[in-house]
């Protein structure tokens, strides 16, 4: 992203956040009150129109990473929205305290998603890293006269890592986010008349004869495990399906209360049928899945 000029309608919101009234910690404390006790929509707009200078000064600082100053003031207020929503005046702190931190999480989001349409990273941090990244490596640049181009020493890599208390593997990717901006998978090749970048990722999924190999297999595999299911008695195929073939199985605990068995004897029960599917199994086919196998 490129950094943009201010536009009309920024100056215009500055200058209306510059001449807002200066709140007093007991008009404060009342109007948050309002809004929290009665839904006083008139006071939650007085509190957020008095500290929209707050998210304005914010704003501004995130200037370098490219966003419109329109869209960086239209997610400070975002953010300090949030805070006078959630704002808690019985805790004795400020709300220019409070509201700092909902602030600056809502302009770091913003940044972060319209920064690449490949995701830059979301945890603490990877948000530390890119925020904080670029400075450090400034810094040390000028300490070591060095310029250390697209990509830093491994060294300064760890020493970046230490400093903010990141993962080397993240600096390291962060490196490369940071590094060149996203281009399209449609652009032509240099040197390769008609040829799109597409073209060169591999196809991961399978051929033909995989894909239908693939699911002869799955078709014998759940024949066979059929066929073993019916060597189990009523409770045991219960625990088996309860145990094993739902997306989010059964605990012991859970399927005991619902048999009326301790987690033990559940226990039990379900190493009794494997062993009875795995016998089914080899005594048909002459083997069993890796899974019965090992029970």
């Amino acid at each position: 992203m490129k950094p943009q000029n201010t536009e009309p309608t920024d100056r215009r919101v500055m200058d209306a956040a510059m001449k807002a009234e200066m709140l007093d910690a007991e008009t404060e404390a009342a109007l948050a009150r309002a809004w929290r006790d009665k839904g006083d929509e008139a006071a939650m707009h007085r509190l957020v129109t008095a500290y929209m200078r707050l998210a304005v000064s914010m704003a501004v600082k995130y200037r370098r990473y490219g966003a419109s100053m329109n869209d960086l003031i239209q997610e400070a207020g975002v953010g300090l929205m949030k805070a006078a929503s959630k704002f808690d005046p019985d805790r004795g702190v400020r709300f220019s305290t409070y509201a700092v931190w909902w602030i600056k999480a809502s302009i770091q989001d913003f940044v972060m998603r319209n920064w690449s349409l490949v995701r830059t990273g979301s945890t603490s941090s990877q948000k530390s890293l890119f925020f904080n990244m670029r400075r450090i490596r400034a810094r040390l640049e000028r300490e070591m006269g060095a310029d250390f181009g697209e990509s830093a020493p491994p060294h300064v890599q760890e020493e970046i890592a230490t400093e903010l208390g990141a993962p080397l593997r993240d600096v390291q990717m962060m490196e490369g986010r940071l590094a060149g901006p996203d281009f399209s998978l449609n652009a032509f090749q240099a040197g390769e008349e008609g040829r799109e970048w597409v073209e060169t990722i591999e196809d991961e999924s399978d051929t033909p004869d995989v894909a239908i190999a693939r699911s002869n297999d799955g078709a014998k595999a759940r024949s066979w495990l059929a066929g073993a299911m019916s060597a189990l008695t009523e409770r045991e195929q219960l625990i088996i399906r309860r145990r094993k073939l739902q997306d989010t199985p059964d605990t012991l605990e859970a399927l005991g209360g619902h048999l009326g068995l301790s987690k033990e004897r559940v226990r039990q029960l379900e190493s009794q049928a494997l062993r009875k599917m795995r016998n089914a199994l080899e005594a048909q086919h002459g083997s069993a899945p890796m899974e019965l196998a090992a029970s």
